[in-house]
């Protein structure tokens, strides 16, 4: 029993044992009269105590959900059906990280546009809508028109007005390493991120020349575990740009180099997540965009496969989910983007 309620009951007891004689004065009728106000506070107080029900306890918080979304050129469309059903179910998203194709789709998110918006732009989408062919020796399309349209698509403009945080993934291209933004303008870093090596020129920020962030990583799993989330979500859009024959043209045997170069460093990003959903777009090409309705759906389709496992998360006690010791990420440095 708590200390308050014993004190009181002895009170009380104190406060019965006291005799009033017949004879009392006026003076001790007083006193009488006091110690019987006393009595019946006491009495009530520690009837208020025995019968207060312990407060709820809430041995299990909603978890700081972090959703890590992979590289894959149109393909990353399916990233779009796998936001719309964790909006849907209510499994809130804390922070986002993105690699190519997964920075443009969790820059749209993360400032504002809603899942309907998105499937929108995604419809309305095409390779010529961020990318122009161009003649140079460091690629032969320039994604400077991403820049117009990142303009005009997202609600706002810089990560540290983000609705909700994000981290986009980029590659130094002459020390290799792997470079995460976090403030500054969003609009050059989403470049950068997208700029897929042999196909799209370098993207110059701050004297550093960069290039796809799938080079150093695939799915941006331990930046995101960086960011300090309790769970990680991985999506990786996992697919080959062979068709089993011989390579139709360049970009054809640039494309299945970095699928082969990925699945040998999986582990990697694999290691740092809870949970990794994999869409099945095997079936779809690399510039697919007017097939934008199907990957929705082959996203949400594995997002809802995956949903039990979600769920199994707001299960655990709080203090088995802190991420006390995020995990290091070799050769990673944040950098502003301005």
């Amino acid at each position: 029993m708590p200390l308050q309620p014993l004190l009181r009951v002895w009170h009380l007891t104190e406060c019965v044992g006291t005799a009033v004689p017949a004879s009392s004065s006026a003076g001790d009728l007083g006193f009488a009269v006091k110690s019987l106000e006393k009595i019946i506070r006491s009495v009530q107080a520690f009837s208020r105590e025995f019968s207060r029900k312990p407060a709820a306890s809430l041995p299990f918080q909603t978890p700081a959900i972090g959703v890590a979304l992979g590289g894959g050129f149109a393909r990353g469309m399916a990233h779009i059906g796998v936001l719309k059903v964790l909006e849907e179910e209510g499994v809130p998203v804390r922070v986002v990280t993105g690699t190519s194709v997964g920075a443009l789709i969790g820059a749209c998110y993360c400032s504002g546009l809603s899942v309907s918006e998105m499937e929108d732009v995604a419809r309305n989408t095409r390779f010529t809508t961020f990318a122009r062919w161009t003649l140079s020796r460091y690629g032969f399309a320039s994604n400077d028109r991403m820049i117009a349209f990142l303009t005009r698509t997202l609600k706002v403009k810089s990560f540290e007005e983000m609705k909700i945080p994000l981290g986009v993934t980029a590659t130094d291209f002459n020390t290799g390493e792997g470079v995460v933004f976090h403030s500054g303008s969003i609009i050059d870093p989403v470049r950068a991120s997208c700029a897929y090596p042999g196909m799209f020129l370098p993207v110059e920020i701050r004297g550093r020349y960069l290039v796809d962030g799938m080079l150093s990583h695939p799915v941006p799993t331990r930046p995101l575990r960086e960011m300090g989330v309790d769970r990680v979500l991985a999506v990786h859009l996992k697919g080959t740009w062979s068709n089993g024959g011989a390579p139709r043209h360049l970009f054809d045997v640039i494309g299945q180099s970095f699928a082969i170069a990925q699945d040998s460093m999986s582990s990697v990003w694999r290691s740092a997540a809870d949970l990794v959903i994999e869409p099945d777009v095997a079936g779809f090409a690399y510039d697919d965009f007017k097939r934008a309705a199907e990957l929705i759906a082959v996203g949400e389709k594995a997002m809802r496969q995956a949903l039990p496992a979600i769920r199994k998360w707001f299960q655990v006690p709080q203090e088995l989910l802190a991420n006390d010791n995020p995990l290091p990420i070799p050769g990673t440095a944040p950098m502003p983007a301005d």
